[in-house]
Formats: C-alpha cells, structure tokens, sequence
C-alpha cells in the first residue's frame, strides 16, 4: 500500500491472524504477565487535538532488551464534527484491527487486557520505535474512518505513568458500560454482529445485544450501533432479529441467517443464553470462561488474569484453548465480565444459581448484580481448592445447586451432553502422513459413552 512507502516491513490485511511465538520474540507489552496495561481511545474537541503528534512516555521499542515483557499503555484522541463520545468504544477495538496489519506485529485482546508482541525479524528490518506503529495506526484510522479528521497517539511504558493513566481508564470502561445496562434485548428490533477477530477464529460472529455484550467486553448495543452508523460497510453491522424462536434460551431467526452466512454455514444455530446445545461461539479475546463442573453439575467462572488452575485443576490458558477459535462447545462459554452483570447471563441453564465458584477479583467486580442471599454461597480460590471441598462446601452452604443433585442424583457430563439436539460432531485423528490429522465430520450426530477416561501426559514436564 503507497500509504506505508516509508515503513520498513509490510502492512496489510495479508498479516492478520499471524502470530508470534516465543522463540521469535524480540519484546513483548502486557499479556498475563504484566498487570498494568490498557488501551484506550477518547474523543475529544477540535482544538484539543495536534494532528500527528505522537508522544512516548518510557522506554521506546529498541530501548528495550530482546526477550523483555513491558507495562503498556495506549491513548489515542481523536476529533472530527462527527466523532462523539459513543464511538470511542468502536475506535478504540480498530487498534486490535490495525495493529494485526503489521508484518511480524501481534496483538491480542483489548481494553485492559492488551497483549503486543513483536517479532525479531521485523525489529531487525528497522520496525523498533513507537513513532512507526504511530505513523501506521493513525494512517489506517483516517483512511477508513473518514470522520477522523485530526488524530494523537501517546504510548505509555513507564511503569508509574502506565498504572495511573490505567485508573483513569478503567473509570472511562465503567461509565460506557452502565449506560447500556438499562436497555432490555426485547426492547429493540435489531442486534448487531462483529467480524473483528475472525482472522483468528473464521467461524467466530460476536452478536451483540443490548443484555449480551461483545465476549471482548469492549463493544456495547450502543457501540455497535454508532459503528454500524459510521461505517455500515465495515466489521461491525446490524441484524435483523427476526423471529423469535426460544426466548430463555436466546435462539432469533435473523441471527441465525446472519452466522451461518457469516460463518460459510459452519455454524447454523446460536443460543444467546445457554452454554449448552448451540452456545456462542468464542474468538479468543474473551474476558472470561463460562465452564461446566460436572461433578457439582454447576458452573465455574475464570477471567484472563487469575494465575494457576481453577477448581477443576485446569488454567485459564488451558481452557481457552479449548474454547477459542470459532467452536461451539457445550459447557464451556467464552465471555465478557460486562455480560454477568446482565439478568440474561446463563439465563436457560440457571443463571447466577448455577454459578458456584469465581476467582475473588472477578467476583469482587460483579458484586452487585449477585442476588444478595447466593453471593456467600459462591466460592472463590479462597474458600476451596479442590472439587471434594467445594462440592462438601456447597452443601455445607446449602448454595441451590444442590438441589439438581436431589432430581439427578446420577447427572454426569455425558448425559448433560447427549440431552442436547443432535448436532455436528469433528474429530481430529493424528496420522504419520497428514500434519496436523484429519478431519471427520459426523453430521447429525449424537454420540454417547458409559465411561469417559482422561488420560494426562506427563511426557515433557
């Protein structure tokens, strides 16, 4: 692209979805290491704004030692007669967008989960500055937001700098979020759907509602109204409801149509409430994991930030693989913190009364919107470690889950499973002659076991 003459690597859409692993790291900014880190987009007035300036507080790119992991922080502005406060939010998730343009540059996440890595190859070709992801950031913004009309970008990687410009844009994340909060989903007649991250996961649509927020937890009903408003061309778009088929399980004909055409009819059904049967898809940017404890027939949650294995012995990390990447996969749900604080949350598989264990931070956060006589009956890392005391503490508690013991006393995943309509089955078969195995579609499938055995390989640890 003429645009980028004067970048010393490539950009364009040809590099998204591109990752950088480990061994061919030169620096590294936020991820589950660094604890302070964010991004964020304001509008502001016209003459608040110098078009083009580019400010580093902190150590720049080639300041930094190879292999080193760094504090992050990303305030864009941005100024024009239309830019008003509600599409700060659609902005600021096009950083993510712009930067996977980038030859040998990745970014994951948003909002005050942001992940940057950039590789050696492209350090060594002279991409090693903040100036350079400027120049490029604010290039791309005004050639495709047209309403931009004057943009600055600061970088932030001074440790202090980071962490009190961070609390200020945490009071920002709250304010976009309660203003969506008193809207219902059956108060309107559209949704809208997001395509941001499906250069990593091809079959993921987010569909965001006013009562479901993006999985990312960085766009609202209202964000993706105003994107839809601004650029009704581009990866944030209206859509129809349609008809309304299941309503506790959150299942509307027009998102239906809308993912399977989305998705090249990968998948064909979503439950917008439920964990279960045709559950959301999940990218790879969620918040935080929805998973199913079989052995307490209840739901576990886990954000992107606790560190170690959950009650069921299994990391964050660990669990996302299993969940990213466009898959529907019954009882484990990737989603937005913002979305547990909706009266929609879990709505057909119980809901709050089905939650029974939380990291403490997480469940801190969403306090609130706990019913008051359930939120002690949560556990948290605190309270219980393993599944033998959770499940004595449940009933110690007396937490509502134990009464589905009562009516299903012999309840496993594979039934809980197998109740599910009939769906489409893969499986992966590892064989010398084919990297990476081969794939078996079952259509139609419904697959049942009487014993399910879970061998763990120690081999390399």
């Amino acid at each position: 692209m003429s645009m980028f003459k004067d970048i010393p690597v490539d950009v364009g859409v040809i590099y998204e979805g591109e990752r950088v692993r480990k061994a061919d790291l030169q620096i590294e900014f936020g991820g589950t290491e660094i604890q302070d880190k964010f991004e964020l987009v304001k509008a502001r007035k016209m003459e608040e704004v110098e078009d083009g300036k580019i400010t580093i507080i902190g150590p720049d790119m080639k300041e930094l030692s190879q292999g080193s992991s760094s504090p992050i922080g990303i305030l864009i502005e941005v100024a024009g007669e239309q830019i008003e406060q509600d599409l700060e939010g659609v902005v600021e998730r096009r950083i993510h967008y712009y930067c996977n343009y980038i030859e040998g540059f990745m970014h994951l996440n948003q909002r005050y989960d942001v992940w940057l890595r950039l590789n050696k190859k492209s350090f060594e070709k002279g991409f090693n500055s903040f100036n350079l992801l400027g120049q490029v950031l604010m290039r791309l913004f005004k050639s495709e937001l047209p309403i931009i009309k004057k943009i600055q970008v600061t970088f932030i990687t001074d440790p202090a700098k980071v962490k009190e410009y961070k609390q200020e844009a945490m009071k920002t994340y709250e304010e976009r979020d309660a203003k969506a909060r008193g809207l219902k989903d059956e108060e309107v007649d559209s949704f809208y759907g997001c395509t941001l991250c499906q250069s990593f996961a091809p079959s993921h649509i987010c569909v965001i509602t006013p009562q479901r927020y993006a999985n990312c937890g960085a766009i609202s009903w209202f964000d993706g109204r105003a994107a839809a408003k601004v650029d009704p061309k581009g990866p944030v778009f209206a859509v129809e409801t349609g008809e309304l088929i299941d309503a506790a399980k959150g299942e509307f004909s027009g998102i239906n149509k809308m993912v399977k055409e989305k998705s090249l009819g990968e998948i064909e059904r979503v439950y917008m409430y439920s964990a279960f049967g045709y559950p959301h898809t999940s990218c790879g940017c969620f918040e935080a994991i929805a998973f199913y404890i079989p052995e307490v027939d209840g739901f576990g949650i886990v954000n992107r930030d606790f560190k170690g294995p959950t009650i069921n012995g299994l990391a964050f990390s660990t669990m996302a693989d299993s969940t990213a990447g466009g898959r529907q996969v019954d009882g484990f749900h990737g989603i937005a913190i913002e979305y547990m604080r909706s009266p929609k949350f879990l709505q057909a598989d119980g809901g709050w009364n089905r939650v029974v264990w939380a990291p403490s931070s997480v469940k801190e956060r969403v306090k609130a919107f706990i019913p008051i006589e359930l939120e002690p009956k949560i556990l948290t890392e605190k309270d219980a470690q393993t599944l033998d005391q959770l499940k004595d503490s449940l009933k110690t508690n007396a937490h509502p889950v134990i009464e589905r013991w009562k009516e299903q006393p012999t309840a496993t995943m594979t039934e809980a499973v197998t109740k599910q309509p009939a769906r489409e089955v893969v499986a992966t078969v590892p064989v010398s002659y084919a990297p990476g195995g081969v794939k078996i579609v079952l259509k139609g499938a419904k697959i049942t076991a009487k014993k399910l055995i879970l061998r763990v390989s120690r081999e390399g640890s």
